[in-house]
């Protein structure tokens, strides 16, 4: 399954800080619908993330966390370097559910 979605970049302290971006409610809904299939466990979501930003694409594997009904995006620390992403940036990312 292939979607795209958009949102703000935030910060999440605890476990671990990390920067996160949220999946849209319909596109969330879309992934529940799929989850079982996908899921490794603790409804993690494998996917590949793709990101095109200046002119260049950049992807990361990672997997799409659950939080509060929805999904979570980790944004790893060297794109938001690569990038000069921060807190608040908006980002479109195509993510490639399952791998």
């Amino acid at each position: 399954m292939q979607l795209v979605v958009e949102g703000e970049i935030f910060y999440w302290r605890g476990p671990a800080p990390w920067h996160f971006v949220a999946v849209p409610p319909a596109e969330a809904a879309e992934i529940h619908a799929v989850a079982g299939a996908v899921t490794y466990g603790w409804g993690m979501i494998p996917a590949s993330v793709h990101l095109d930003r200046d002119g260049a694409t950049t992807t990361w594997t990672t997997s799409l966390w659950p939080k509060d009904g929805t999904f979570i995006v980790p944004i790893k620390k060297a794109v938001q370097d690569s990038h000069e992403l921060d807190v608040g940036d908006v980002l479109t990312l195509r993510l490639d559910i399952g791998g």
